[in-house]
């Protein structure tokens, strides 16, 4: 069927008549209420005949659209092109089609350029064009020196992996679907949407994309003819190709001399970073520079992509720019760069015609906005964001403590606070935030303001572990959240030590050792039991040279023992209740293997007190491992204070407190003789010592030839401790003794009877009351001079003959 058409007449006219004519073959008969139901329904039919005229039409004479057929809609299919030739004559549509192909569209007819009516703005700010230029011109001089810098041409020259006319061409996802279908090149794919994905969902869609890189714009990017062919390039480098390139970038904040860091957007303020170009200050990128992050362009390979959605963002509503380079760097070591720009070229140019320096519609203008990203680059910062500001300039703390429980904070609290509240020292905490351990109720367990969680300074970070793990009942994204951002809070700071519980998660354990391991300053991993931490409060006193040595040391213990079962009971008893804890050491003592392995020789009447290992901990680093105050003499570290000098003939009293009285009483002290009933020797030491007896000890004692001029211990025939004394007073060396109240001491000998007390050979009378000294069991820093440690002042050699 084919309705008539009269061109001259209007479609409101031949409505009209239709109508008279009806009304007027039918004057003649009764108006019934059949005849108006008829003249409805004639109507009705005649409306949805013109619908199906009209909307046949436009679907066919749209040039986009093409009568594919589909299983579902396949009969669709088959009635509109029957229909087609009674809509539209045959005469018609083959005209039509002539004019569509001999019309083919090219790349030059597609791509429309906007030009721009006004000019560049450009400040007149003296004082802030200096403060920019400066900042630029800091930057381009550590890059240049750290990593290098390349020109435009510089970087052309380098050699890749996706050369111009290599058959290695890239695989790259593009939009605008009349450029794709202008270059009609398979290679080129496109995607469109009439849904709105907003600032995440760009990326989204990318990840599923069958291609080698992914070039992501801004609508408001116009980006030069040959910007593909330099990405492309240079993302096949070795040096770039796990970057993600732009155009426009950002330098986030410096530190302010308040050791504060101030908004991005702040003004008149060198430290608040760069715009990259910024043509308002006359700053054009002439060579390859790293960013904090880029904005509204991103080139980078399809496998990268993945990486933004690692963690959660804090918002959705914007800083996709920022949370893809700050994942990227923190989960794939890929930083973000700027390209240059030949400026006699612009087609060179990744944003022809820099539209962000024009219009005023940029959201990051808003105040809601900028706070939002304020926060955004702050947490970014505190979770291991490695920017350039700390790049530039690397950080040194004494100490770096993590929690990843409420509980774990108040354990490691007080270490915290002394090593803040000691001069000259810095410590922060890390907490892993969310659910396990949030940032508010760790400062509270602290007595700190809850507003430090938000202030833009160093002394919190809030790793926000959650963000990534969620609820997931599995370990692995944990110890990847902990693991990756403890070691960017790691390359930031340099901390000496870091340190947790030693009941700490095992998992949470691994990962915070293998984030210790990849600093290059070699920060030490330190675990404290929890009962231990408020003893070793005399750690924040330590240089920051002796701290990392903490684990260096290793301490064999070595018990001396024949028929005495009680005693040794009662010995191993005392060593099992003394604070921190021990490992098992398979080194024996006797021969020293390395410089860092002690040993600790007690015989089995000795009762050593709970404070015995913490005091050669402190001996060690405060005496030994301080390059500052390290004593090459130091031979061994006794637990005992004697109270006789048993080398000299009549034995006389001694008392170390009454005898530096005049210095501090309570001073340590250096003596060149050693101690047996509890004493550390020092492995380079006894070695020479294990040389040097064998090459003097005779099986038959009275004809041994170590004589000591004036000394008891010539009278000594079998003693071992003889040939130590003749060794330590031939070579000069001393033993570092404690010396504290009433000579209270580490170790005590009970003075049982044995091989040489009471023994029936020996004539030598000994009142217990000379040799039994009282055990500390108070912490023992308090005593020391200032209740510091020995390398705050001088100590003395005293020497008996």
């Amino acid at each position: 069927m084919r309705l008539p058409r009269n061109p001259t007449i209007r479609s409101g006219d031949f409505l009209e008549g239709m109508l008279t004519d009806f009304v007027g073959k039918k004057s003649k008969l009764k108006a019934t209420k059949s005849a108006s139901a008829r003249l409805v329904f004639v109507l009705t039919c005649f409306q949805f005949a013109f619908v199906v005229y009209a909307t046949f039409l436009l679907y066919y004479m749209t040039p986009s659209t093409e009568l594919i057929s589909k299983p579902h809609f396949s009969w669709a299919t088959k009635f509109a092109k029957q229909w087609t030739y009674f809509i539209i004559p045959p005469h018609v549509v083959s005209r039509y089609q002539e004019v569509s192909n001999s019309l083919p569209i090219t790349p030059a007819e597609v791509c429309e350029r906007e030009m721009i009516d006004f000019e560049q703005k450009k400040s007149t700010d003296a004082l802030m064009i200096k403060l920019k230029r400066e900042l630029y011109e800091e930057v381009l001089q550590f890059q240049e020196k750290s990593m290098g810098t390349e020109t435009f041409s510089q970087l052309m020259e380098m050699k890749s992996k996706w050369e111009l006319k290599s058959p290695n061409t890239p695989k790259i996802t593009v939009s605008l679907k009349k450029i794709v279908e202008s270059y009609n090149d398979s290679r080129i794919s496109f995607i469109s949407s009439t849904y709105d994905f907003k600032y995440y969902g760009r990326f989204q869609m990318a990840l599923q994309m069958e291609a080698d890189f992914v070039y992501i714009l801004d609508d408001d990017m116009i980006p030069g003819r040959k910007m593909l062919e330099i990405l492309s390039h240079v993302a096949g480098t070795d040096k770039y190709k796990n970057s993600v390139l732009g155009s426009i970038g950002r330098i986030l904040p410096f530190r302010q001399k308040d050791y504060t860091f101030p908004s991005y957007r702040k003004f008149r303020s060198k430290e608040a970073g760069l715009y990259l170009p910024d043509p308002a200050y006359d700053i054009t990128v002439d060579r390859i520079v790293q960013v904090d992050f880029l904005s509204s362009s991103w080139f980078l390979s399809a496998e990268l992509v993945k990486t933004l959605f690692i963690e959660t963002p804090l918002t959705f509503m914007t800083g996709e720019d920022l949370h893809l380079s700050y994942q990227l760097q923190k989960y794939r070591n890929a930083d973000s760069f700027v390209l240059p720009v030949d400026p006699k070229d612009k087609e060179t140019w990744g944003d022809s015609e820099h539209r962000l320096a024009y219009v005023s519609e940029t959201t990051v203008i808003f105040k809601d906005i900028v706070q939002v990203r304020d926060e955004q680059w702050w947490r970014a910062l505190s979770t291991g964001y490695m920017t350039q500001w700390a790049k530039m300039h690397p950080q040194e703390i004494d100490a770096l403590f993590y929690a990843h429980s409420i509980e774990e904070v108040k354990s490691l609290g007080p270490l915290l606070d002394k090593f803040r509240s000691t001069v000259g020292k810095k410590a922060y905490i890390a907490v892993s935030g969310g659910t396990f351990c949030p940032c508010e109720d760790a400062a509270t367990a602290l007595n700190w303001p809850r507003s430090v969680c938000k202030e833009r300074r160093f002394k919190i970070f809030d790793l926000g572990v959650g963000a990534i793990s969620g609820n997931a009942n599995s370990e692995v994204p944990v110890v990847q959240a902990v693991y990756s951002s403890m070691r960017g809070l790691i390359k930031i700071h340099n901390p000496s030590v870091l340190i947790a519980v030693s009941d700490i998660d095992s998992h949470v354990m691994k990962a915070l050792k293998m984030a210790s391991e990849t600093s290059t300053n070699k920060t030490t991993f330190i675990l404290l039991p929890r009962p231990s931490v408020p003893k070793v409060l005399w750690m924040a006193d330590l240089r920051s040279a002796a701290l990392p040595k903490w684990n260096k040391m290793h301490v064999s213990v070595n018990i001396i023992t024949q028929n005495r079962v009680h005693s040794l009971a009662r010995l191993l008893k005392s060593l099992a209740d003394g604070l921190l804890s021990w490992r098992r050491n398979p080194y024996q003592f006797q021969h020293g293997y390395y410089d860092d392995d002690y040993g600790l020789l007690l015989e089995d009447d000795i009762e050593v007190s709970p404070y015995y290992y913490l005091w050669i901990k402190y001996a060690l680093l405060a005496y030994h491992y301080d390059p500052q105050v390290s004593l090459p003499e130091l031979a061994s570290i006794s637990l005992y204070t004697p109270r006789l000098v048993e080398v000299v003939k009549e034995r006389p009293k001694w008392n170390a407190t009454e005898f530096f009285k005049q210095i501090h009483p309570n001073t340590p002290y250096l003596h060149q003789l050693p101690c047996s009933w509890g004493a550390v020797f020092f492995p380079k030491q006894w070695r020479e010592f294990y040389v040097y007896m064998n090459m003097r000890f005779t099986e038959n004692a009275k004809q041994n030839p170590v004589q000591i001029p004036k000394s008891r211990t010539n009278g000594w025939q079998a003693s071992w401790k003889k040939f130590l004394i003749d060794m330590m007073y031939l070579r000069g060396y001393v033993a570092l003794y404690p010396n504290f109240p009433n000579q209270a001491s580490f170790s005590t000998n009970h003075m049982e009877p044995g091989a040489h007390i009471a023994a029936r050979d020996n004539a030598v009378k000994h009142d217990k009351s000379d040799f039994e000294v009282p055990l500390l069991k108070d912490d023992f820093r308090k005593f020391l001079p200032g209740g510091r440690t020995a390398s705050s002042f001088k100590v003395t050699i005293f020497e008996f003959i």
